[in-house]
């Protein structure tokens, strides 16, 4: 008898238990990854925002920024005015706060 080369199923199912255990290891830390590089984007979008704010308040007698005036000036993008907007972003009392 010729003896064949190969994986036995009781090998391959050993192979398949423990790929499935790292997929379920991975996956969740893969979430909380993308929710906390989220967060972090978001509280540097503040500080950019804020720091813009700032610059305006320096340069400008006007006490009431908003992003409209921000991109007039130059200080923000349209791209950086929309981004900020979408991710709930606004400026009160010349203050960016995230809500």
């Amino acid at each position: 008898m010729k003896k064949r080369k190969g994986f036995t199923l009781i090998e391959m199912t050993v192979v398949l238990f423990i790929i499935s255990l790292l997929i379920l290891i991975i996956i969740p830390n893969l979430s909380s990854q993308k929710n906390h590089a989220n967060s972090v984007h978001g509280n540097a979008m503040v500080s950019v925002v804020q720091t813009q704010v700032d610059a305006y308040e320096d340069e400008h007698a006007d006490k009431s920024v908003t992003f409209d005036k921000l991109v007039e000036n130059n200080y923000l993008t349209k791209k950086q005015a929309k981004q900020a907007t979408d991710e709930k972003i606004t400026i009160q009392n010349n203050h960016a706060k995230k809500d």
